[in-house]
């Protein structure tokens, strides 16, 4: 087994730089810092290559999005560009991203994301854009809607199902626990109807997370997830080992957003009390943490992290 990664240094300053949404995409992260500078062609190249993996293209197009100079970079080459489907689409995605932080009307960013859509009928992207923008904003038949419109375009969408499961948990907050909830139903029924390789397998662990963080906020779990008792259940021990036992088959060092997976992964076996798979899971992560599920409900990521994975892999 390999050596743990060395650690990702200490408090909260740090913890900013320890989050990085593009993960492990090397590709992204020197596409991102040639945008920085205003050279928006290496985003052209990297978006040219990306071609139709879907869940490949709406990871980097998401994380381009977050940066504050994508926006006005993004008009720079529609301008250029006007019958580019990707410069619509890194233009309709940094415009919800702007609308999600307050500082641009959402009806702007649903128009961008629409006006993409139209240029790039069988992208899914733009509507994973929506989607993001009403999972915060719009009612549940809106986030149902996009959903589909999603799923149509690409049936084992990894960052659609996501977002769904979370707007589903926070149905009947105050409900407490229950083992029938549709976030479960939901996260069952796409596991099963996804091909056996597919990094949904995980998703029954993420409804479980996020189900915790509404119960925790709701104050009917407690705050600190391994006290809390949410993962110890007969239930909930049968998905977390289902799901372990699906990365140790059919483990996907190729997807864009594994590490997503994996830290969710971690992080439910954290708080199962099974120190020796969570330590496998860290190997993997090495220093590419999340910030969810580490700080659901309301805690530090950065700090959550650091001490299961020194706890797990006997750093501390």
């Amino acid at each position: 087994m390999s050596p743990p990664p060395p650690p990702l240094g200490r408090g909260r300053k740090r913890a900013a730089q320890s989050f990085d949404a593009a993960l492990d995409d090397a590709e992204l992260v020197a596409a991102r810092a040639s945008l920085s500078q205003g050279r928006w062609t290496a985003v052209r190249a990297l978006l040219a290559g990306t071609g139709e993996d879907w869940d490949r293209r709406g990871h980097r197009l998401t994380v381009l999005a977050q940066e504050s100079a994508t926006l006005a970079w993004a008009r720079d080459w529609q301008l250029a560009e006007p019958e580019s489907p990707d410069a619509a689409v890194l233009l309709g995605c940094a415009t919800v991203e702007r609308a999600l932080n307050g500082k641009e009307r959402p009806e702007r960013a649903r128009d961008a994301c629409r006006a993409a859509a139209v240029l790039a009928p069988a992208d899914p992207t733009p509507w994973l854009g929506l989607l993001l923008l009403e999972r915060s904003l719009g009612a549940e038949e809106d986030v149902v809607r996009l959903f589909d419109e999603v799923r149509h375009r690409h049936a084992d969408h990894h960052h659609a199902h996501h977002l769904m499961v979370a707007r589903l948990a926070e149905r009947r907050a105050t409900a407490g626990q229950d083992p029938l909830h549709e976030v479960y139903d939901f996260a069952n029924w796409a596991a099963e109807q996804a091909p056996a390789d597919s990094p949904l397998a995980i998703l029954p662990v993420v409804a479980h997370a996020e189900r915790f963080r509404v119960l925790a906020a709701a104050g009917t779990e407690p705050a600190d997830p391994v006290a809390s008792g949410h993962w110890v259940g007969r239930r909930a021990r049968q998905v977390m080992k289902a799901a372990f036992d699906w990365w140790l088959e059919w483990e996907r060092d190729d997807h864009p957003r594994r590490l997503v997976d994996l830290n969710f992964l971690a992080h439910a076996k954290v708080c199962e009390g099974r120190g020796a798979e969570a330590a496998a899971l860290f190997h993997r992560i090495g220093e590419h943490p999340t910030p969810a599920p580490w700080s659901y409900p309301d805690r530090d990521p950065y700090t959550a992290f650091r001490t299961a994975r020194d706890s797990a892999l006997g750093t501390v």
